[in-house]
């Protein structure tokens, strides 16, 4: 299945405007377990990204897939006027458990000094048996 026929069914992201303030715990404090939404924040949610190209190409090896995923995300993420450093929530999909270091290794290259996001591994199965990793994630900009 090709990458623009996996998404023609719905938009790969979503925008959402804080219309009031919510906070659990005052931000950078040790009790701090949520992100702050304040009035004018963008929340994005951003669907599974897969590794697929514009031309529904699929690397062969996991290191290819995984940066591919990634360049995936932070493009719908630059669609949004948004980066890296605005992720607070990423969600992986392996359909491998052996691929959990190196994602993990790969992940931290991306993210380094750039953001630290909360982060959940999950090994299932994905929707195509060719791809290896499925990342969705959530990201705020005050």
């Amino acid at each position: 299945m090709r990458r623009r026929d996996f998404l023609a069914g719905g938009s790969a992201a979503v925008l959402l405007v804080a219309g009031r303030a919510a906070a659990l715990a005052p931000a950078g404090s040790e009790a701090a377990i949520a992100h702050p939404i304040n009035a004018g924040s963008r929340l994005l949610f951003i669907s599974g990204q897969v590794p697929t190209d514009a031309e529904g190409n699929t690397p062969a090896r996991f290191c290819g897939q995984c940066r591919l995923a990634w360049r995936n995300l932070e493009a719908q993420l630059a669609a949004a006027d948004m980066q890296l450093r605005h992720l607070v929530k990423v969600t992986v999909f392996l359909a491998r458990s052996g691929d959990r270091r190196l994602e993990r290794e790969l992940r931290s290259e991306r993210l380094a000094g750039v953001a630290q996001p909360s982060v959940s591994v999950v090994v299932t199965g994905i929707y195509d048996e060719a791809w290896r990793i499925e990342i969705e994630a959530i990201a705020l900009a005050g």
